[in-house]
């Protein structure tokens, strides 16, 4: 069923993704100015820690991909629970690929990436994923809105923040998640 959901979300998804990158400036311990965007976040700021730039990133997977999940939820919800975290982890590998490509791309400017830091991860609000798909100009960009609840539509995508600096941080391209450095001050 695995291999068959992955054969379908290849079949419909159409993933798209936008950057910008922006000079990160610091008005408190925890106040992180990007672009004309100030966000008040211990989380974020710490994993900005030595980053003089912001990637501002949004990703979906398309429309499609909510319909095909919808259909499935009707008539065999097993298969969409399936399509569901199939879709997810979709999402995750077309999101590092796309962080592969915005890595060699600053590498060529000496600057180096941390892991994404979305909305929702530990302090940092997820209403502050209205500002940022509103600076990427999503909707017209990639087909990408958010409801009044802050929930995206298509559900299956992504907005984050990706730090830049001269300095290279030793992180993993999984993420805090996947490394075992517990004193790493990048840490989430």
């Amino acid at each position: 069923m695995v291999d068959e959901a992955f054969l379908e979300l290849e079949q419909s998804a159409d993933p798209k993704s936008i950057c910008r990158i922006f000079d990160i400036g610091r008005n408190s311990e925890d106040g992180i100015e990007i672009g004309n965007l100030t966000i008040i976040s211990h989380s974020l700021a710490r994993n900005l820690r030595g980053c003089d730039k912001a990637v501002l990133f949004c990703a979906t997977l398309g429309a499609e991909t909510d319909r095909l999940i919808r259909r499935a939820s009707i008539t065999d919800m097993s298969r969409a629970v399936i399509l569901q975290a199939c879709a997810a982890a979709y999402l995750e590998e077309y999101c590092d690929e796309q962080q592969r490509l915005i890595g060699e791309e600053m590498a060529r400017e000496e600057r180096f990436l941390r892991p994404r830091f979305s909305p929702g991860y530990g302090d940092f609000d997820i209403h502050y994923q209205e500002p940022v798909m509103r600076m990427l100009d999503c909707a017209k960009q990639i087909g990408l809105s958010m409801t009044d609840g802050y929930m995206m539509t298509p559900s299956k995508s992504v907005t984050a923040v990706i730090g830049a600096g001269p300095d290279r941080p030793g992180c993993v391209p999984e993420g805090c998640e996947s490394c075992r450095k517990a004193d790493c001050p990048y840490r989430r």
